[in-house]
C-alpha cells in the first residue's frame, strides 16, 4: 500500500480543516432589492480562504508524509 494509516488520518484531518474554511465562507448573499455588507466581512474574505489553503497545504504534507523506517530494508519500495 502506498499510504499507512498515518497518511489517511493526517487526509482527514486536511479535508476537515477545508471543510471547516468553506463553511466559513457560507452565509447569506444580497439580493436584488436588498444589499448585505456581512458578504464583504473579514471572516468570509480573509480568514476562510487562509484556513482552506492551510487546510489543502497540510493534505500535500499529509500525502507525501514518509513515516521514519525502522531498519535499512525498510527504505526498500
Amino acid at each position: 500500500m502506498a499510504f499507512n494509516k498515518t497518511n489517511y488520518i493526517l487526509l482527514a484531518i486536511g479535508m476537515a480543516i477545508v471543510i471547516v474554511g468553506l463553511v466559513l465562507m457560507s452565509g447569506e448573499g444580497s439580493a436584488e432589492g436588498f444589499f448585505n455588507p456581512d458578504i464583504f466581512s473579514a471572516r468570509r474574505i480573509k480568514v476562510a480562504p487562509l484556513v482552506s489553503l492551510f487546510g489543502f497545504i497540510f493534505i500535500m504534507v499529509a500525502i507525501m508524509y514518509r513515516p521514519k523506517a525502522k531498519n535499512e530494508y525498510d527504505m526498500i519500495p
